[in-house]
């Protein structure tokens, strides 16, 4: 009988993957991991759809058969553990007894739902296996107690690491407060951007281009600075593979220069992140559906780490930036960077613009410090994801 593919969301990104979630790999579970396998590949097929809930997927089993899958619908409809137990129903199968895989404690509390704890004890189910407990410090271990004192088995811990990369920004959001940032970038292999006179289309191929949608696809949000609008113009939305959902755009303009006409204002939703309130140039934005946020910092500049914290209370999971050199500088010196998404390609480029305005260093101590979490060729271009430490 064939494993279920492992699939480590976040480590793997083709843009044509979410075809393999569709398969069904395995007609039988044998042990706790094949069926928590199983459950990621479910979580994975809401990958673009949940914000701000977290990709859940599950599986339900009972003697070694599949009996019902489910995985979270978008926000307001129902979570994976209840279109599990639903499947099971409409294949006339009965949970009692059987055991469910989950990719997530199931919740405890009245949200836009119902709590799923509460639907998996009235189905009868005999035991519950979790690949995480929830992250909310406000709710996290009262689903499991609550299955725990209606006398079902738990089991918590299975494949956590590839849980954890499938929320990585859900649980950043619920652990710190702030969504986990991703900024994307591509450069010669000298590490140059643009040449001096600002051209840069194209460095990288067009199949790196297209795996950088599918980065922004699974984003919440897609940030850039007042500069790149100036210069490019850019829709800054997902166009090269299918998405159902488009993520919000932010873009930080501290004096507030941005174009109504500007085409990242085209269909309304934008956030613009601003220094100086601007009355008569906010009313018009607001007539193309965008929203001014006024977060001052004492040099006239914006709040970069207050904006961080803003975007975690209006419930950003993810954020991937494309932007500048000099926003790319800043938004690193400050902090607000979790990982470099970066694409390299194998030519030079020679004296041009760089991948980020940073200061000059006196001593090596003083360099920021990241690890290798993954390296893959795309086409002919190399792609990297380092972590800052």
């Amino acid at each position: 009988m064939p494993t279920p593919r492992l699939v480590k969301i976040g480590l793997q990104s083709d843009p044509g993957i979410l075809h393999h979630f569709l398969e069904k790999p395995a007609v039988e579970i044998l042990n706790d991991t094949q069926g928590m396998h199983l459950a990621l590949q479910w979580a994975a097929k809401g990958l673009f759809t949940t914000t701000p809930n977290p990709r859940v997927g599950c599986v339900i089993v009972r003697d070694r058969r599949i009996i019902g899958e489910g995985y979270t619908q978008p926000a307001g409809q129902a979570h994976a553990e209840v279109q599990a137990l639903n499947d099971a129903a409409r294949r006339g199968n009965d949970p009692r007894g059987a055991t469910v895989y989950v990719t997530l404690e199931p919740c405890s509390h009245h949200g836009r739902t119902p709590p799923c704890a509460d639907a998996l004890i009235r189905a009868g189910v005999g035991r519950v296996v979790m690949a995480m407990a929830d992250p909310n410090p406000l709710v996290g271990g009262q689903g499991m107690a609550r299955l725990q004192e209606a006398g079902i088995e738990t089991v918590c811990g299975v494949l956590e690491q590839e849980a954890h990369e499938m929320n990585i920004g859900f649980f950043s959001r619920m652990q710190r407060g702030k969504p986990w940032i991703r900024m994307k970038a591509a450069s010669s292999l000298d590490g140059k951007t643009a040449l001096h006179n600002g051209h840069s289309q194209w460095i990288t191929s067009q199949a790196a281009r297209d795996d950088g949608h599918w980065w922004r696809a699974r984003a919440c949000a897609i940030l850039t600075g007042i500069g790149t609008v100036l210069e490019d113009d850019p829709q800054l939305n997902v166009r090269a593979i299918d998405t159902p959902r488009q993520p919000r755009r932010i873009v930080i303009d501290s004096k507030l220069q941005i174009s109504p006409k500007a085409r990242v204002l085209e269909g309304g939703g934008t956030w613009i992140a601003a220094a100086e309130a601007n009355p008569v140039k906010e009313a018009v934005l607001r007539e193309r559906g965008a929203e001014v946020i006024v977060l001052p910092d004492a040099h006239g500049k914006v709040d970069l780490p207050a904006l961080m914290l803003e975007l975690g209370r209006r419930q950003i999971n993810e954020v991937h930036v494309e932007a500048g050199f000099k926003l790319n500088g800043s938004l690193i010196r400050e902090y607000c960077v979790d990982e470099l998404l970066l694409y390299l390609a194998p030519n030079l480029l020679g004296d041009a613009q760089g991948l980020f305005d940073l200061k000059a260093l006196d001593r090596l101590d003083g360099k920021r410090l990241l690890s290798f979490h993954e390296v893959k060729q795309i086409g002919p271009d190399l792609r990297i994801l380092a972590r800052f430490l």
